[in-house]
C-alpha cells in the first residue's frame, strides 16, 4: 500500500471462488497487517506463531478456533490470539479479516 494515500482495508482483497486470499498491508521489523479474504468453507488449519496478534473482521463471518476453543465473530469484532498457542481460522461464510501482528 502506498504511504500518505488513503484505503480501505476491505477493499485490498477480492474473494476467489473456493479460495483464500491475502495480501500485505504493512510489513517492517517489529511486525506487519495482512488482509484475508476467505470464501465460505475455506480454512486456515491449526498452527501456532511466535508473536501475539490480533484478528478483526472486516466483512463477513467466521470461527477462529484458539486452543480448541472456538469463537464466533462477524463484522466489527476483533481477538487477540496469543503467542504460541494453536489457532484455527474456518469460513462460516464468505469473510474479510484483517491480521495484525506483533513481534516482540
Amino acid at each position: 500500500m502506498e504511504k500518505g494515500k488513503k484505503f480501505e482495508f476491505c477493499k485490498v482483497v477480492d474473494y476467489q471462488l473456493e479460495g483464500i486470499v491475502s495480501a500485505r498491508v504493512l510489513e517492517n521489523k517489529v511486525g506487519g497487517i495482512t488482509v484475508f479474504a476467505f470464501d465460505k468453507g475455506q480454512r486456515l488449519s491449526e498452527h501456532s506463531a511466535p508473536f501475539d496478534a490480533v484478528i478483526t473482521v472486516l466483512e463477513g463471518q467466521g470461527e477462529i478456533v484458539i486452543g480448541g476453543k472456538s469463537n464466533q465473530l462477524q463484522t466489527g469484532d476483533s481477538i487477540i490470539m496469543p503467542a504460541n498457542i494453536p489457532h484455527a481460522v474456518n469460513a462460516i461464510e464468505r469473510f474479510k479479516m484483517m491480521l495484525i501482528m506483533i513481534k516482540g
